[in-house]
């Protein structure tokens, strides 16, 4: 049975990347090293988690992706205080129209451009 092994971002800048994703999530460079073309990171050494990988790209970021990161908060209050702290790291807000009328998730960008959703999950 397959299962997946890392989630895989294409990046301009990897130390831009790294930096960003790594005080995002926690995550580490899984071999102690940043290597300019490919990069995974992992969880912390202790805490459960998805493996992500950074790869060089020489194509700009989607504005529409077909695949992006849900990243997930326990509640309102969670989910806001996590957007600010996203938005401190260098992330950006998207103008997203294609909100429902009552989301439950905020459209973010790194700071490649790459969007990402910060999820309520309260509100299942």
């Amino acid at each position: 049975m397959l299962s997946i092994g890392s989630v895989v971002l294409g990046v301009d800048d990897m130390e831009r990347a790294v930096g960003f994703w790594t005080r995002a999530l926690g995550h580490v460079p899984r071999d102690g090293a940043v290597d300019a073309s490919f990069t995974v990171l992992a969880p912390a050494a202790g805490r459960a988690g998805v493996q992500l990988a950074l790869m060089r790209s020489e194509t700009a970021a989607d504005r529409y992706p077909r695949v992006h990161l849900d990243l997930y908060a326990a509640d309102a209050a969670e989910q806001a205080a996590e957007v600010e702290r996203l938005l401190g790291l260098g992330a950006e807000r998207v103008d997203w129209d294609r909100y429902p009328e009552d989301p439950d998730f905020v459209v973010l960008a790194d700071p490649e451009g790459n969007r990402f959703c910060v999820i309520d999950t309260s509100r299942d």
